[in-house]
């Protein structure tokens, strides 16, 4: 090109991204005045946060831990657990956060399989399962935040650490964190995300999700999982991060009003809680403009009561741990009618299309499996190039959800491809009779599985939760769905619960219903 001079650059070092130390260090400059953290008695400044973070990464560097060494924590929520989160990221670390309600082998396992070299343990909150996952003897170096009886306290030894300026020792093509899938079809996969992931998810979230001015964001579910993405946005726009350890429907209406929060994360069964709470009437919820929600469908009517009671402060997110949280959005002001099923539009930087079977892409209005490509999507599963290479067939990562797409380009998640039920031929979605389901006043939840029977392969089989002090009996709920949804989708069992087994993340926990049920898996191996 006329007047352009064609040098030879290293193109790896010209055109790499940024990391997410980098972005964190960019908000400790811009606003170190600023409260960063407040809970449990603690308030940090932007600058205070970086100092103990400098004084956590120094520490780690002098127990010998190294570029891309494997460190998992195993924490509450609590301002400690972000300080050790970004100091992992300063020094290039691989993290890896346990599951604050896994089992003692689920745990070890992850330790094991992640190569991991430093164990942290939040005391005294998870002092007992430290102590048993540090007698196993399969980390070099088990740390505490806080004094223990077993362990070194890690808080203790970084406080007499300089807290000056650490370069960053971490490059854009690192591993930033493993994190594991749940293990509903066997073995937890470690899905690998590379600082890429990370860095493309922190800016899909800063452009296109509708932020307060102010920000005050209330940690309600784990850091370790969903939260925990909503803390470098956070800092990004000079906000403050508030903890909850434990969510309780009438602690969150007092904590949204004792700190003026402008902005939460929940799952549905969360905030189906809340609106079930009698304090909510008269809760001080004036400064609460955005609600982002997530993780599991969430019945439309069930929205639409949170919309009369609420107001249009919802927001949708949906991703995977494969694509992190900001594969679409749906809008606050999208919440209309006709939209409510709806997890939203792709998010630009993805490229999302439904594909069949034979990686064709489906007609508008028609079933497919949601298929995303970008710099959002996961590097792979960790020592598992089998399990990778079919998560990619294509050329795509295959999420296993099946949804449709309307002509202005609107997502409708409709199930997991391992939830859709097949009977008498007939393909049933699991989540469209929750959803019909839900719209009958006298029920509060509900969980569709198929159950195996000898005409219909599958049958549906319902399991309800009704509302308090409500009757209604299993033939008119029958009724219900088939005049709604048709006779195929009509549950041809139908039994009433006190309450669903739930996951630790807030899903209806369809694993436990399936072996309550006696459902097993293709292969015939007892459902895991």
């Amino acid at each position: 090109m006329k007047g352009e001079t064609m040098t030879t650059h290293d193109a790896a070092q010209l055109h790499e991204g940024s990391t997410v130390a980098a972005l964190y260090r960019s908000a400790f400059k811009a606003f170190a005045s600023r409260d960063a953290l407040v809970g449990d008695g603690i308030c940090l400044s932007y600058q205070s946060l970086e100092r103990r973070c400098q004084q956590v990464a120094r520490q780690l560097k002098a127990m010998g831990l190294r570029h891309q060494d494997g460190i998992a924590l195993l924490s509450g929520n609590r301002a400690e657990a972000v300080v050790l989160n970004i100091a992992a990221q300063w020094l290039g670390l691989r993290l890896c956060a346990l599951h604050p309600l896994g089992s003692a082998e689920d745990q070890a396992f992850v330790l094991k399989d992640a190569g991991i070299r430093a164990l942290v343990i939040d005391t005294p909150l998870h002092a007992e399962r430290g102590a048993v996952l540090a007698g196993l003897g399969i980390v070099e170096h088990v740390l505490t935040l806080g004094p223990a009886p077993f362990g070194h306290d890690l808080l203790a030894a970084a406080a007499q650490q300089d807290d000056g300026d650490l370069p960053l020792e971490v490059l854009p093509g690192d591993i930033a964190k493993i994190s594991y899938t749940g293990g509903t079809t066997g073995r937890s996969k470690g899905v690998v995300q590379r600082q890429r992931t990370a860095v493309t998810m922190t800016l899909q979230q800063l452009a296109c999700w509708e932020w307060p001015a102010e920000v005050r964001f209330l940690a309600a579910t784990p850091l370790s999982h969903a939260a925990g993405a909503f803390v470098l946005p956070t800092l990004l726009r000079g906000g403050t991060v508030f903890f909850m350890d434990k969510y309780q429907p009438d602690r969150f209406l007092q904590a949204v009003a004792a700190h003026r929060i402008s902005c939460t994360f929940l799952v549905p069964s969360q905030i189906y809680g809340l609106l079930d709470c009698p304090a909510l009437a008269d809760a001080d919820l004036s400064a609460l403009q955005r609600i982002w929600y997530g993780a599991a469908p969430m019945a439309p009517a069930r929205l639409t009561e949170g919309l009369q009671k609420m107001g249009a402060i919802f927001g949708q997110v949906y991703g995977q741990a494969e694509a992190p949280m900001t594969i679409s959005y749906l809008r606050s002001d999208e919440h209309d009618a006709q939209r409510l099923a709806s997890c939203g539009r792709p998010l630009p930087g993805n490229e999302v299309r439904l594909l069949d079977t034979a990686l064709r892409e489906v007609a508008p209005g028609e079933i497919g499996e949601v298929c995303v490509r970008g710099p959002l999507v996961m590097s792979g599963y960790l020592d598992r190039p089998e399990e990778t290479a079919k998560a990619f067939a294509g050329d795509w990562l295959h999420t296993g959800d099946l949804a449709r797409m309307d002509a202005d380009g609107y997502l409708y998640l409709v199930d997991r491809a391992k939830d859709m039920i097949i009977s008498g031929g007939f393909n049933v979605y699991s989540a469209e009779v929750e959803n019909c389901l839900a719209q009958h006043p006298a029920v509060a939840s509900s969980a569709v599985i198929g159950v195996p029977h000898a005409k219909w392969g599958e049958a549906v089989t319902a399991l309800v939760v009704l509302n308090r002090g409500e009757q209604v009996s299993a033939q008119e709920l029958t009724a219900f769905v088939a005049e709604r949804k048709g006779s195929v989708c009509a549950p041809k069992t139908i039994s009433f619960e006190t309450e669903l087994p739930m996951t630790s993340l807030g899903k209806v926990d369809k694993k436990a219903l399936r072996v309550r049920w006696g459902v097993t898996p293709a292969g015939g191996a007892p459902a895991r």
